[in-house]
């Protein structure tokens, strides 16, 4: 599972990479946007889930049994 985790962070490394680099492009300011909420979003979501007891907050609300 730390596998996706970690690969979570570095798409959302890159995709902020990506936005960064193509900010000069004003056609494509819409598409550096959702770049970058996408890319923090996944490095946000990849750290919380890299944190130790993460899957027992999940499975506590998401109402799992384990």
């Amino acid at each position: 599972m730390g596998f996706y985790y970690l690969l979570l962070l570095v798409i959302g490394i890159a995709l902020i990479v990506i936005g960064a680099l193509k900010k000069d492009v004003p056609r494509s300011v819409k598409i550096v946007i959702f770049l970058f909420v996408i890319g923090i979003v996944f490095i946000v979501m990849s750290l919380i889930l890299l944190l130790p007891g993460s899957s027992d907050v999940i499975a506590e609300l998401l109402k799992w049994n384990s």
